[in-house]
């Protein structure tokens, strides 16, 4: 890589509230209710106007200067009602409403929180009203009423009750005749799917998840390898009854009255182990982003690790540094580069990002490495200096990024000793140039091949390269869709796993000296290998869905460009089935 590449509620005292005038009689903590309109004609709408507060109180008149909206909770769009009595004032929010005479009207609502009522005067006959003592979640309030012969208008309300706490309402409807105040507000349309995806506290057998909210969702569905595993009204989930020391894959849908979302991208927790060690356990997804994080300042944008966007689920701190040990290497934060940032907040960020579902390891070469591998000595220093930056940082694992040479048997042999310390978590990834990996009995190819068992994935350099031989025999230009496909059938066929492959580009025009290709470029590969599909003059024979992924230099480079790379390469390659 190139350095320099540009409560509990008491009840109250009064048994017997009044709702406007009417008494609700409250028997063993249920009202109980007769005559209710269950079905409405085909020509009824919705009289009610800002029915789910998405015009703040456009519509709603509450008292005293109680009522408000929010954007939390919400039962349905983006916002509802809050209102929150005080003295004597018991937060009531009405709307005057158009109706026909001689009509029957249900009205609905859905409330949380402190006491809530819901009612309608002014109907000319008998005027309504129910109520619920509080709820922690949204609970529907349902009633009905008849106008009299003359009436043209009602007043619908909510309110709260004396002393009690604050009081949420959200779509509200008074369902029946037009009275000629205008049209049905539109209803809801499925909504989209859930961003944000993140993978929180783990233990031995449950996973926690936490998304954004999505605007017009009234519930989520979280999936756990594809099958149902939770529902819930919120934006987080705790997914129980796993097994110790095991990946699963989560996703997770959008619901309201109009149906369920598509299932958002799919992320990877792993359970903590039986013995609580070893610290946060994550796992690399079935298709993965790994992006390089950059230890110093070269004109790209400068970030600490809390900055690297969600899309990328391996992140290689780029470099570990040599010592005067042959093999040996430590890591120093450019503090100073990096504005500040100390190596406290660096360890605590590394934790966060673990614990977010996502792996950070430690890249040893880069374009000016200078570490040698080339006997059992240096294949020690190697495997021991890196074991003990693992402890001190935390990190998941190593890559390798010698641009300069290696030695296929000693680094062999240190990488196994690695991974027999570290233990089966360990993540290894590689990322040599494209003449590495033109031959099987090229060192890095070799190497690749000798710890099969337990590499992750090699991301190798598609740029910075010139002209090289595809799978085929003929000649490929970097820069192109067949560049990437037919190199990529090298590895594919030469003896890695399809999981063990992915394609390694620069962030930006100014992430390499030659060889960037656009985003769109990279997933037209990807499809290319994975699916047959969007394939240059190149076509592989077969198709390899389990491919891994896409790399890419740099995550400094990609935020100087917008982060316009990740934006479009994470969620496709998160997408791939």
């Amino acid at each position: 890589m190139d350095r320099f590449a540009g409560s509990s509620r008491r009840r109250s005292r009064r048994s017997r509230p009044v709702l406007g005038g009417a008494v609700a009689v409250a028997a063993a903590g249920a009202l109980t209710l007769t005559g209710l309109v269950t079905t409405a004609s085909a020509a009824d709408i919705n009289v009610a106007k800002n029915a789910g507060f998405e015009s703040g109180l456009a519509n709603w008149t509450c008292s005293g200067g109680t009522g408000t909206t929010v954007t939390s909770p919400v039962h349905g769009g983006t916002s509802a009602l809050k209102a929150t009595p005080a003295g004597q004032d018991n937060a009531k929010c009405s709307q005057t409403v158009a109706v026909k005479p001689g009509s029957t009207y249900t009205l609905k609502s859905w409330v949380q929180g402190g006491y809530a009522y819901l009612g309608a005067s002014g109907t000319g006959t008998t005027d309504v009203s129910t109520w619920t003592p509080g709820s922690t979640g949204w609970t529907q309030l349902k009633t009905s009423f008849t106008t009299g012969p003359s009436t043209t208008s009602v007043t619908v309300y909510t309110h709260g009750w004396y002393g009690q706490a604050a009081y949420h309402v959200d779509d509200v409807e008074v369902i029946g005749p037009d009275g000629g105040g205008g049209t049905e507000e539109p209803g809801p349309t499925i909504p989209g799917a859930p961003a944000g995806l993140t993978v929180g506290t783990t233990t031995t057998s449950s996973v926690n998840l936490s998304w954004n909210t999505v605007s017009g969702a009234t519930g989520y569905t979280v999936y756990r390898d594809g099958a149902k595993a939770a529902t819930t009204t919120g934006t987080s989930a705790t997914v129980s009854g796993l097994d110790a020391d095991t990946a699963y894959q989560f996703s997770v849908t959008a619901t309201n009255a109009a149906g369920e979302s598509v299932k958002s991208a799919t992320v990877s927790g792993r359970t903590a182990k039986q013995d609580g060690g070893g610290g946060p356990v994550t796992s690399v997804p079935k298709h993965a982003v790994t992006g390089y994080w950059q230890n110093f300042n070269n004109g790209a944008a400068v970030q600490k690790l809390s900055d690297v966007p969600a899309n990328y689920d391996i992140i290689a701190v780029s470099f570990a540094d040599a010592t005067t040990t042959p093999g040996a290497v430590t890591f120093n934060l450019d503090s100073a580069g990096l504005n500040g940032y100390t190596v406290a907040q660096f360890k605590a960020d590394i934790k966060a990002k673990q614990a977010a579902g996502k792996n950070v390891i430690i890249s040893v070469g880069g374009e000016k490495g200078t570490v040698s591998v080339n006997n059992d000595a240096s294949a020690t220093a190697f495997a021991n200096s890196l074991y003990a930056l693992i402890q001190e940082y935390g990190f998941n694992g190593v890559d390798i990024d010698l641009e300069n040479g290696l030695n296929s048997t000693y680094m062999t042999k240190a990488l196994r000793s690695l991974s027999s310390k570290a233990g089966p978590g360990l993540v290894i990834t590689m990322a040599p140039q494209t003449i590495d990996m033109q031959s099987t009995s090229n060192e890095y190819f070799k190497t690749a091949l000798n710890i099969k068992d337990i590499l992750t994935v090699v991301n190798m350099q598609y740029y910075n390269s010139g002209s090289m031989l595809g799978c085929d025999g003929k000649v490929y230009s970097q820069g192109s869709v067949d560049f990437l496909t037919a190199l990529a059938c090298i590895q594919l066929e030469g003896g890695l796993a399809p999981s063990q492959v992915g394609l390694g580009v620069p962030a930006s025009t100014r992430g390499a000296g030659s060889g960037y290709v656009a985003p769109s470029v990279v997933n037209a590969a990807l499809d290319c290998l994975a699916k047959g599909t969007n394939c240059g003059s190149f076509k592989p024979s077969r198709t390899y869905p389990d491919i891994r992924g896409a790399m890419t230099w740099s995550t400094n480079w990609d935020a100087t460009a917008g982060n316009a790379w990740s934006n479009a390469v994470g969620p496709h390659v998160h997408g791939l089935s």
